[in-house]
């Protein structure tokens, strides 16, 4: 009746099947369904009323297709349909009318679980989900380098060694871990993606990976610029005996990438930035939180850590979780953790980009956080470029150092941080240095995080990474050939 969509994490499915006779013996096989969608009340009878339908020949779903089709029911029929229920097999009325009742409860409760916003039925933080098998990565071994900063802070590095074409170092965003780029749940990973190409591939954490114990610690952007990028790219140089690397860096690791240079970091031949630049631009609702101040508020208040997945949810970690469930938001969803991710960052990924195992994986991608980053970000944002954690313009006059070659990736519908954003950035530097230096890359349909964890990211959006990439690199051992693309995926602008 009701089946879990695997390609969506939000969507549910009724599903109709069934084998129907003609009079003079020949027969057909009939596969039709409905898609439940969490949303608006108002979505629940055009998304229950409508039938996608399959015909094929024979009585199997192997025979061939002889038609397809959309059936629909008006108001005065479905009235007419729920008279028609029978219940066969009962002892006795009170049976009949129990399972009658029985029955409409489940299938009342699906809908009010997917259309009942507000007042619908929530996931836990932490879902007892049940074990699932995970597929083996298609990678070698890994070598773990713990790297300690100058101000004695322990980072580490995971090392997979891909190929000969040099070593990229790999950093993730503000609150997750490395575990991003070794997704099981998709086809391949960013980390396997990278291997196969021929790289030697450094997964970064950086001081605020909520799976290292700094981040529960108080630090700023400006100490992951000024000691752990140096840290970490004198160590891949010292192990490799590279003279210099290439990046690939998302969201705050983008971010603390370019204040790095800017600072003066060496040793970085070219980078590809993902989503966060020199000119975070926000959305009006983040746009109010950073001119209220809000981190710092909460900061002020004793709030000095969030996390998207408490084990054992205080009384604020339930108050945002009601908050959330009516937050003006487009992406709307059930399981608290996604809620709890919205209120922190915002809207992160584009859940029609997502599979329901990584939907489901979430939790162990996202973690504790510190607010004292949070408070810098919103400053940057209110004044619209990079300042340090005090608000001085020491970043954006060393514009020179960023004359290597740069690429800007950003999802299209990035409603986090938006487009706008690398597109100054963009600007400012063709403005200020060598214009053939800079390159940025606009990716259709894709919002923020689902650039890397996508269902479809090793077809729509890897590709281009490892194209940039290859542009810039100076060995050139393994070949690699460009995947045919949908020219819709993937825009140069």
């Amino acid at each position: 009746l009701i089946t879990d969509d695997p390609d969506s994490p939000t969507e549910r499915r009724m599903r109709y099947r069934m084998t129907m006779h003609a009079p003079d013996g020949r027969a057909w096989h009939f596969d039709g369904h409905k898609r439940v969608r969490p949303g608006s009340v108002l979505h629940a009878w055009p998304d229950t009323s409508t039938l996608f339908i399959t015909i094929r020949e024979g009585t199997s779903d192997s025979g061939a297709v002889v038609g397809r089709g959309i059936l629909s029911i008006k108001v005065a029929d479905f009235q007419r349909q729920l008279t028609t229920m029978r219940v066969t097999g009962a002892k006795d009325t009170a049976e009949r009318l129990s399972l009658l009742y029985g029955f409409g409860r489940v299938f009342a409760g699906v809908l009010y679980e997917a259309y009942g916003s507000v007042f619908g039925q929530t996931t836990p933080f932490r879902d007892a989900a049940a074990p699932r098998k995970r597929r083996p990565l298609a990678l070698p071994a890994p070598e773990i380098h713990p790297v300690v900063t100058h101000d004695g802070i322990t980072l580490r590095l995971t090392r997979y060694q891909g190929g000969t074409k040099g070593p990229v170092v790999v950093a993730p965003g503000f609150g997750m871990g490395v575990g991003g780029y070794l997704l099981d749940t998709i086809d391949q990973n960013l980390t396997e993606h990278l291997a196969a190409a021929g790289y030697d591939v450094w997964l970064f954490e950086y001081r605020a990976s909520p799976d290292l114990e700094s981040s529960s610690s108080p630090y700023s952007i400006d100490d992951i610029a000024k000691y752990d990028w140096p840290a970490a790219i004198a160590e891949v140089q010292r192990v490799t005996t590279a003279d210099d690397v290439q990046v690939v860096a998302h969201c705050v690791g983008s971010m603390s990438f370019l204040m790095a240079q800017l600072a003066g970091l060496t040793g970085v031949r070219s980078a590809v930035c993902s989503a966060l630049t020199a000119h975070p631009r926000a959305p009006t609702l983040t746009e109010i939180k950073a001119g209220l101040r809000l981190p710092s508020v909460l900061n002020a208040l004793g709030f000095h850590t969030l996390s998207t997945t408490p084990d054992h949810p205080r009384w604020y970690d339930k108050a945002l979780d009601q908050v959330m469930r009516i937050f003006p938001t487009k992406e709307r969803c059930h399981s608290a953790v996604c809620r709890k991710i919205l209120f922190m960052y915002g809207e992160v990924y584009d859940h029609a980009q997502l599979n329901r195992d990584t939907h489901d994986a979430l939790p162990d991608l996202f973690g504790v956080a510190h607010m004292r980053p949070f408070a810098q970000l919103a400053r940057a944002t209110h004044v619209g470029h990079l300042v340090d954690e005090q608000g001085a313009d020491v970043y954006m006059p060393n514009v020179a150092k960023l004359a290597i070659p740069l690429t800007f990736l950003h999802g299209e519908h990035n409603t986090m941080f938006l487009p706008e954003g690398s597109l100054l950035t963009y600007d400012w530097l063709r403005a200020n240095n060598e214009p053939s230096l800079y390159r940025r890359i606009v990716i259709k349909h894709y919002g923020h995080l689902d650039c890397f964890i996508g269902k479809d990211a090793a077809r729509d959006v890897f590709p281009l990474i490892v194209q940039e990439l290859d542009r810039e690199n100076a060995v050139s051992a393994v070949p690699y050939s460009l995947p045919a693309l949908d020219v819709r995926a993937a825009t140069n602008v």
